[in-house]
């Protein structure tokens, strides 16, 4: 991305999220954005995924700029080209995990979204709660059946907000072995953004968002 800026009004005038931002993620790798709470790190994974428009600035996915394509275009290449992990599951609560995990399958009109779907959540240890809806699942469930679904389509870039800050110490490290495992498994990219020092030390990349602004760019050897 180049001179990614964000700029909404507010009662004093004008405020910026974020302030020029600059940074190229290679294929593969693994990054972690930090920063406190209100520094801009969610908006920047949302403009990342195309979900807000930027005040100015690109964002190039494989060389496709996102900004230059209308809401459609962007819809098409989040289908294709994006998996996204949020820190409040985002699943419909009206729909099964098997049909929640099949959705974005379907969109695709794959043929085989009932099976991919099934191989995916028994993949994540949810081979006997395919039937069982939201409600009906823990926090940590909820959280391995939005990880099966943004995992299923085998997306080349994942994009995770958070993962853990619904989860216990215990379900949310456990949730962060999975995702990790299946990253590895998939050879994708992925980008999250989180408060927890041990988990983006397991990133390859670290980010430091500060006041809207990217402060610090450290890489280190990935733990694990």
């Amino acid at each position: 991305m180049t001179g990614l800026t964000k700029r909404v009004a507010d009662a004093s005038g004008e405020l910026t999220i974020l302030n020029d931002i600059h940074f190229t993620v290679r294929s593969g790798s693994t990054v972690a954005l930090v920063g406190a709470s209100g520094s801009g790190k969610s908006t920047l994974l949302g403009l990342l995924a195309g979900l807000d428009l930027p005040s100015s600035g690109k964002v190039l996915i494989n060389g496709t700029d996102l900004y230059a394509l209308d809401e459609d275009g962007r819809a098409a290449l989040r289908k294709s080209q994006l998996g996204f992990v949020f820190q409040s599951f985002q699943l419909l609560s009206h729909l099964t995990a098997l049909e929640n995990v099949m959705l974005p399958l379907e969109l695709r009109a794959d043929p085989h979204a009932r099976q991919k779907a099934e191989q995916m959540l028994a993949r994540v240890g949810l081979a006997q709660r395919l039937r069982h809806y939201p409600k009906f699942l823990s926090g940590g469930e909820q959280q391995r059946v939005a990880l099966a679904r943004a995992f299923v389509t085998d997306p080349p870039l994942l994009l995770a907000d958070e993962p853990t800050g619904s989860l216990d110490a215990a379900t949310g490290e456990a949730v962060i072995e999975l995702m990790f495992t299946l990253n590895r498994e998939q050879g994708s990219t992925l980008v999250l953004v989180t408060h927890d020092p041990s988990i983006a030390a397991r990133c390859e990349r670290t980010l430091t968002i500060s006041a809207g602004r990217l402060v610090a760019d450290s890489a280190q050897p990935r733990s694990s």
